[in-house]
């Protein structure tokens, strides 16, 4: 993510596209859609992992408020980070072709900016929020980097071999959760009481001592991570971003293919129940994803989208937003903050996606005002500064 903003120097045209920066703005605040009820709920980033995040079903309670949820949650459940995925590799190849023009080697000094990240996304883990994605980022940055220096054909094996293993696993846990008896999903009493109550410093105690079973969805996904980021490589390279007749034939072609294959199979993943939620999730939201670029696309091309300018205002700050938006909902819903998500336990999703809507207000305002005074985010800025070789 940091990677897609803090190359965007005079000789990288692409990356100056306003479609980029829009998609980016989009991914981030999409993302915390998802997010933001990680936050909410009771036992927060451990509720993950104990079932507690499943959605609700609209056939059995067909509530506003239930019908509500569901379709805020479907639009933005894995479907945002598989675009911020793809971005990050539209990021990797915009570098890599920017140090092709100017006859530098090549990964050169991308490792050192791949480890900065991977600091970046540990201090946010441990610090913030568990289910960063920096890191994950950081460790397949270093192996689609060394792909973007060999073959087109090494790169089209390694794509295809990485989608391949990952609907392997997705497949076998999706079988596996099929053939095992539901059991009862409750949070784990000391979770919740350590979210709703427990100081700061016992959080990060808490994610240094559970770090295996927090990190396990990079791990697990790390096929999905090559793959998406080698397919922003050829997307960015088949010109799908660029404002030609060409690109605008591709967008409107993912989002036919995207949307028209993707949501019918998400929704009937979503009707089969929490059985299929990690085929939804890792082996169908890359499809949406992928129709929602060709979307957006396809409407900026035609139509002055109403708060373009403001996702892309994100869009240039992504890393500092991305940052932002975790640790305002840290401060808000968290005990050693205001706690709402204790206080408004049981009280239904609306104030869920009122804290979604606010938080993304103060993102766009906050971006806005800082790009007034400055060229980078202040996260961005920093990067810049620890990564800018001195003389």
């Amino acid at each position: 993510m940091a990677d897609t903003l803090v190359t965007r120097r005079a000789d990288t045209t692409a990356a100056r596209l306003p479609l980029l920066d829009v998609l980016r703005g989009a991914a981030i605040l999409g993302t915390l859609m998802t997010n933001v009820w990680i936050f909410a709920s009771p036992g927060s980033e451990w509720s993950v992992l104990q079932g507690g995040l499943s959605l609700p079903d609209p056939l059995a309670d067909p509530s506003a408020a239930t019908i509500a949820e569901t379709a805020f949650r479907f639009l933005a459940d894995g479907k945002f980070l598989s675009l911020l995925t793809i971005l990050f590799g539209v990021g990797l190849a915009i570098q890599y072709d920017s140090a092709a023009r100017r006859g530098e080697p090549w990964p050169g000094r991308y490792p050192r900016r791949a480890a900065f990240l991977f600091l970046e996304g540990t201090v946010h883990f441990v610090l913030i929020f568990a289910w960063d994605v920096l890191m994950g980022y950081a460790v397949t940055a270093l192996l689609v980097a060394w792909l973007l220096a060999r073959s087109e054909r090494v790169r089209r094996v390694a794509l295809w071999v990485a989608a391949g293993v990952h609907l392997t696993l997705v497949s076998l846990v999706t079988l596996g959760d099929a053939v095992t008896p539901d059991s009862p999903k409750t949070a784990d009493p000391e979770a919740v009481r350590l979210y709703a109550d427990g100081s700061w410093a016992e959080q990060i105690g808490f994610r240094l001592d559970n770090a295996l079973a927090l990190r396990i969805e990079p791990v697990f996904t790390f096929g999905m991570l090559v793959f998406l980021f080698l397919l922003g490589v050829r997307l960015h390279r088949a010109g799908a971003f660029g404002p030609t007749a060409a690109g605008r034939r591709i967008r409107g072609r993912m989002a036919a293919w995207g949307l028209g294959l993707g949501l019918p199979l998400g929704i009937a993943a979503e009707l089969g129940g929490p059985d299929f939620f990690v085929l939804g999730r890792y082996g169908i939201a890359p499809l949406v994803a992928v129709g929602y670029i060709g979307l957006i696309g396809w409407a900026l091309d035609r139509f002055a989208v109403p708060g373009a300018a403001a996702l892309g205002s994100v869009g240039r700050t992504a890393l500092s937003c991305y940052v932002g938006q975790n640790l305002l909902c840290v401060l808000l819903c968290y005990g050693f903050g205001l706690g709402l998500a204790a206080r408004f336990e049981g009280s239904g999703p609306w104030w869920v996606m009122g804290l979604w809507a606010a938080v993304s207000l103060v993102l766009v305002a906050g971006s806005r005002l800082w790009l007034r005074h400055f060229g980078r985010g202040p996260l961005e800025a920093v990067q810049h500064w620890a990564l800018t070789p001195r003389r």
